[in-house]
């Protein structure tokens, strides 16, 4: 079975070519233009991988990838013409996996996707179970006694929170 990679990016002659790319080393590809679009797709469907611009019309990719980590530990890979260090360092402290500068090689872009994919490769995450609930962090599931209990991402993220501090007393902020 193939990774399946998102690639958002607001520039439809680099979203082809990407997806074209990508399609031809093997991998499925669904994209979005925006970070609302994004976040949507991340949610609904995760992939295995995420090819990421930090420039999007509605937002900053930074906040992307900020808000996936919350919830997800799918890689990240940045894609941005903003090749300044801060903006390098702003992105991989909100947990990109790796960043790269356009323009790139796509070599160079799918080496650095294969090297993501092997990193991710090794299920950190586990899957918890505490009574009757199960939650499998990485597939982003929960059910209880055996059926699915659907929740938002913001439900899933308190949830994953709460289930890997019991005992504790969590504040917000």
């Amino acid at each position: 079975m193939s990774a399946r990679v998102l690639v958002v990016d607001d520039e439809p002659q680099i979203l082809r070519a990407l997806r074209t790319s990508l399609h031809g080393a093997g991998y499925e590809v669904e994209t979005a233009e925006t970070a609302e679009g994004a976040l949507a797709a991340l949610a609904a469907n995760p992939p295995d991988a995420v090819v990421l611009d930090l420039v999007l019309p509605d937002g900053s990719g930074t906040d992307v990838c900020r808000e996936l980590r919350t919830w997800s530990s799918t890689p990240v890979i940045v894609l941005s013409v903003v090749g300044d260090e801060a903006e390098k360092v702003a992105a991989l402290d909100a947990g990109a996996d790796d960043y790269v500068t356009k323009p790139f090689g796509i070599d160079e872009l799918l080496a650095r996707l294969r090297a993501a994919l092997r990193r991710a490769d090794d299920p950190a995450e586990p899957i918890i179970e505490v009574g009757e609930l199960r939650i499998d962090l990485e597939k982003r599931a929960v059910s209880v006694s055996g059926e699915p209990v659907q929740l938002t991402p913001h439900e899933f993220a308190l949830l994953r929170v709460l289930a890997r501090n019991p005992g504790k007393l969590l504040t917000h902020g």
